[in-house]
């Protein structure tokens, strides 16, 4: 009798076993699939954003030369000269004033 309940005790945990290996398969297949969406989703937004750095990389070059040319020297001293009527300073023109470390 002892044999005959220990056998269907035995019979029991083989069917729960496969049960659960043939419930694992979808459940793995599920997780595989939502694993493979989450990486495409990653890789397109990845995509995205590469594409926007370069963008920015390129708007920032621009930015730059304009500061480049905005800030000659040449450039400033033309438009001193032409639309405000400045002239470069004489020696004669030019003042010194020494500050002394007195306090009032």
């Amino acid at each position: 009798m002892n044999r005959v309940v220990s056998g269907k005790i035995k019979e029991f945990f083989k069917i729960i076993l496969i049960c659960l290996f043939a419930l694992s398969i979808p459940a793995l297949l599920t997780l595989y699939a939502y694993q493979t969406k989450k990486y495409t989703d990653l890789t397109k937004e990845i995509t995205e954003l590469e594409k926007k750095q370069e963008k920015l990389i390129e708007e920032n070059k621009k930015l730059i030369s304009d500061i480049s040319q905005l800030s000659s020297a040449e450039r400033i001293e033309k438009i001193a000269v032409e639309e405000l009527g400045m002239h470069k300073a004489e020696t004669e023109d030019i003042v010194r004033v020494e500050m002394t470390g007195e306090k009032k």
